[in-house]
């Protein structure tokens, strides 16, 4: 049966059947060939939404997209630029740095992409910066989306495996800033080499002054996760402050979310948060029947005689999740592999905290890697390029966040350090 399965979503796969309808439809093969009632599916796929922690999703997808409509992401573009964007290559810089903010509440990397991205890539093709270049930065930097808290992969990931999604979040924390610092050391050194930016710091706001103009856009990662972290509320209760804050702020602070705007971001909303929910509907019969047919187990004992130390495992896991990630969306990934992997990692010793940052870091790249990276499309999109102008100039953004999560990988401290400082008993 679990043959079957992997199979034919293989198959469904190769066909360019949606990845949701794909795991569906082997899941509807597998019913059929252990001879289950039908009635399972209509069970299981309620099962695999019935977990409160995913009402965080549907609430950081629209807090994301009430900050760009509301004026909010503009303010800390304004606010990056203001801090590094008097160096060479500060406006590229700029734009590491507003995705790092901008993830901080918003929790999706497409989110980050079309609302940074639709200020900086043309901001950096007019100070000069090749527009390929832009995008594929802005791709690369949008990754820490789902990276630096709050995560909507994480939140998956945690409910995959009744794992905490608090401690997922600020395990993700330091990880997201050692990204963002080492792309951001590689664009001040691209731009140097390459005589770019030097005209960067014209027309940025003093800092003072941009930092009054965007304090309750800032206020705004700092109110969630503060209160995350000082147990006001936990991370699905912060998704819907993100949300009241966002309107309050957009709406009668900025005055820039008009009711028609309003409207239109309710609809863009609700599309993503039912593409994301149909993947997990889906993937939760998948897992189930494979699950029933001790495919964990099986997989367990293979991974163990082949690989002998948590080393080798770990490099292993790497590798097959870079593959993976090019060709499977982040969403489905997660709900699939984290429950048959993390029993596996259990057994080598690994924390499970520890192994959903690897696993989120990993198949975030997944996002910015042909061919089917939802942020390449985005950005693309958004730059007005074809896609094959940005494979040459992406390369080198992959190779740096692939050395960083080397080092997420192998040096558990980074990720679990914070995590036990303020979770310790």
């Amino acid at each position: 049966m679990s043959q079957l399965m992997i199979v034919s979503m293989l198959i469904f796969f190769g066909l360019s059947v949606p990845v949701a309808v794909s795991i569906g439809l082997a899941s509807l093969a597998g019913v059929g060939a252990a001879h289950l009632p039908w009635l399972v599916v209509a069970q299981q796929l309620f099962a695999a939404l019935d977990k409160y922690p995913l009402v965080a999703i549907p609430f950081f997808i629209l807090a994301g997209n009430l900050m760009e409509a509301g004026g909010i992401s503009e303010r800390m573009v304004d606010f990056a630029k203001s801090v590094v964007g008097g160096v060479q290559g500060g406006l590229a810089c700029a734009c590491v740095l507003t995705c790092m903010i901008f993830a901080a509440v918003a929790g999706s990397s497409v989110a980050t992409t079309f609302a940074v991205g639709a200020i900086l890539i043309p901001a950096m093709v007019r100070h000069g910066y090749p527009a390929p270049f832009a995008a594929a930065l802005q791709a690369s930097a949008a990754e820490l989306g789902v990276i630096i808290p709050p995560s909507i992969p994480m939140i998956l990931f945690a409910v995959s495996t009744d794992t905490s999604t608090g401690e997922l979040f600020i395990a993700g924390v330091v990880p997201g800033i050692l990204i963002g610092l080492a792309l951001m050391l590689y664009v001040w050194f691209y731009a140097r080499r390459n005589g770019l930016g030097a005209r960067d710091g014209e027309g940025r706001l003093p800092l003072w002054q941009s930092f009054r103009r965007a304090a309750l856009a800032l206020m705004m990662p700092v109110i969630i996760l503060g209160g995350i972290y000082g147990g006001i509320f936990t991370p699905t209760e912060a998704s819907v402050v993100a949300v009241v804050y966002a309107v309050v702020v957009g709406k009668f602070v900025y005055r820039r979310l008009a009711m028609r705007q309003l409207s239109e971001t309710l609809h863009k909303s609700v599309v993503s948060t039912a593409v994301i929910m149909f993947v997990i509907a889906n993937a939760g019969v998948f897992s189930f029947l494979l699950n029933r047919a001790g495919v964990p187990d099986a997989l367990g004992s293979w991974l163990a005689g082949v690989f002998d130390t948590k080393i080798t495992f770990l490099l292993g896991v790497n590798v097959a999740l870079f593959i993976i990630g090019m060709f499977v969306e982040t969403s489905a990934s997660i709900v699939v592999l984290a429950p048959l992997l993390l029993p596996v990692a259990l057994q080598f010793g690994v924390d499970p905290v520890h192994f959903g940052l690897i696993m989120v870091v990993n198949l975030a790249l997944g996002m910015v890697t042909p061919p089917f990276g939802v942020n390449l499309f985005a950005a693309c999109a958004v730059a007005r390029l074809p896609l094959e102008r940005l494979i040459r100039p992406l390369l080198p953004f992959v190779g740096v966040v692939l050395l960083c999560l080397l080092v997420i990988t192998y040096w558990p401290g980074l990720s679990l350090g914070l995590r036990d400082l303020v979770y310790a008993k």
